[in-house]
């Protein structure tokens, strides 16, 4: 057989569907997993699929040079140690100008230790973020490659076709940067999903407990929120799942899911980096603590038995009547408000991240390759790129005109939905951390003032003064105690 131009390393779904998309594309692919039967089952799927150029090796070494000359090959394994087991594996068969590309969710750091090892082999190496999931992989996702621009250049005009497309905006891949630049973005990418896909679920909690929406409703009122400023892929597939019935028993799916939610370690990455950069990203870090407590689960069930029995139900407020058609349009506006704080702390991060990095971002064009293909594609993005082509030096989201007079407008109704949470006893952390978020990075002044009196009174880390320069330091206990005499 000639020779082909790229190969995938690593066969689960995700491998096996971005193998098909690359051969549905016109790139002759070669296929290997250490586990044979996984390239066997995806040449046999390539067969089926419309005959696709998908060509399966069994070894390494026939599987290297498989591929054409400089070899871009693509792993898709777990992060961590099988990435560094892949990259042995395969680089003892290649050549000076071959190229490596990390597909998986790595740490970004992982990536630059990676990049720097294999330059000394004289191999290229990128780490590329990949997101949409099983079906994106197949059939068009986000692509965020970063670290070697000679690597990216050799696959430049595959990705280009492979990634989701965009009629007013191209394709959904870029060159992201230098180093660990791809890894990085992904991972800030993830945080900003955990963020999106928590205030849904709160949205949902509101319109279910006080405004007793049956799935029904909640289907047709998402699915109308899909037809405006919130038309994106999570509120989209959000109002297919309340139209799922349960095929094992009575009702619908989704109230038969356990309420415990899984994750993988990117929102914790996420979180951790802005602690690390001294980045406030509360709505992103309040996702993570909810998921921590679903993991409670039968915690939680001995705490409601626990406070039911002192006089506390499940949902406080008794059956007051509600406006359901005020409640859905104060809810959905609430949920759009939440979404620009959330989004402008992601960004924020990975400006910060840029600048202490030197990698030289582009935040708008990170904004337009997430208009399709990954999980939080959303009409809202082209607002966001916009926002950055009319300044792209913008301090912060909420700082743009347009995004300033959004938030202004919803406002009210933000206020009443994490109000009425509140009084009903239903916790928003995501929307209340938005509106914190907003309202402390609005006001001149903060009652920091206080904390950091506090420092200097117990631990003389001394205070700036707003009258005059300098740095100051009060013995305040003598003077406190002088003041009672």
């Amino acid at each position: 057989m000639a020779l082909t131009r790229i190969g995938l390393a690593g066969l689960a779904v995700m491998g096996q569907n971005l193998a098909l998309n690359i051969a549905e594309k016109g790139f002759p692919i070669s296929v290997y997993n250490r586990t044979t039967s996984k390239v066997d089952e995806t040449v046999e799927r390539a067969k089926l699929e419309g005959n696709l150029p998908v060509y399966g090796f069994h070894d390494p070494a026939s599987f290297v040079n498989s591929i054409q000359k400089p070899r871009v090959i693509i792993m898709l394994v777990k992060a961590g140690a099988p990435v560094d087991q892949t990259i042995a594996t395969l680089s003892a068969h290649m050549e000076k100008g071959d190229c490596i590309i990390d597909g998986g969710n790595e740490w970004y750091e992982n990536t630059e230790r990676r990049e720097k090892a294999m330059a000394k082999l004289g191999l290229l190496y990128l780490g590329m973020g990949v997101s949409g999931g099983e079906e994106g992989a197949r059939h068009g996702p986000s692509l965020m490659p970063g670290g070697s621009y000679d690597a990216y250049k050799n696959i430049e005009d595959i990705l280009l076709k492979v990634a989701a497309q965009v009629p007013d905006s191209g394709p959904c891949v870029t060159y992201i940067g230098k180093g660990g630049s791809g890894n990085f973005v992904k991972m800030i990418h993830n945080g900003i999903e955990y963020g999106d896909m928590q205030l849904i679920a709160e949205a949902y909690d509101v319109l279910k407990s006080v405004g007793k929406l049956t799935n029904v409703e909640l289907q047709e009122v998402f699915s109308k929120w899909n037809k405006g400023e919130l038309l994106s892929f999570l509120i989209e597939i959000t109002a297919d799942i309340f139209g799922v019935k349960d095929d094992k028993g009575e009702g619908y799916l989704v109230d038969k899911v356990l309420d415990k939610t899984g994750m993988k370690g990117t929102g914790k990455w996420t979180v951790q980096q802005a602690a690390e950069l001294s980045v406030a990203a509360p709505t992103i870090a309040a996702s993570l603590d909810s998921r921590f407590l679903s993991g409670l689960k039968e915690e939680r069930v001995q705490a409601a038995k626990v406070f039911k029995s002192g006089g506390f139900n499940e949902i406080l407020g008794g059956d007051r009547p509600v406006d359901k058609a005020k409640l859905i349009e104060d809810v959905r506006q609430a949920l759009y408000a939440s979404k620009i704080c959330s989004y402008a702390q992601g960004m924020n991060l990975i400006r910060a991240k840029s600048k202490e990095k030197g990698w030289d971002l582009t935040l708008g064009e990170l904004a337009r390759i997430w208009k399709g293909g990954c999980i939080i594609r959303a009409i809202f993005l082209d607002r966001i790129k916009k926002a950055y082509d009319r300044n792209p030096e913008l301090s912060n989201l909420l700082m743009d005109p347009e995004f300033a007079k959004e938030i202004m407008d919803r406002q009210s109704a933000w206020r009443r939905v994490v109000c009425l949470a509140i009084n009903y006893g239903i916790s928003t952390p995501g929307m209340s951390a938005s509106l914190a978020y907003f309202d402390t990075y609005r006001r001149e002044r903060v009652p920091a003032n206080l904390v950091q009196a506090q420092r200097d009174y117990f631990g003389a880390h001394t205070y700036e003064r707003i009258d005059m320069p300098g740095s100051f330091h009060t013995e305040w206990f003598k003077t406190a105690k002088q003041s009672k005499m």
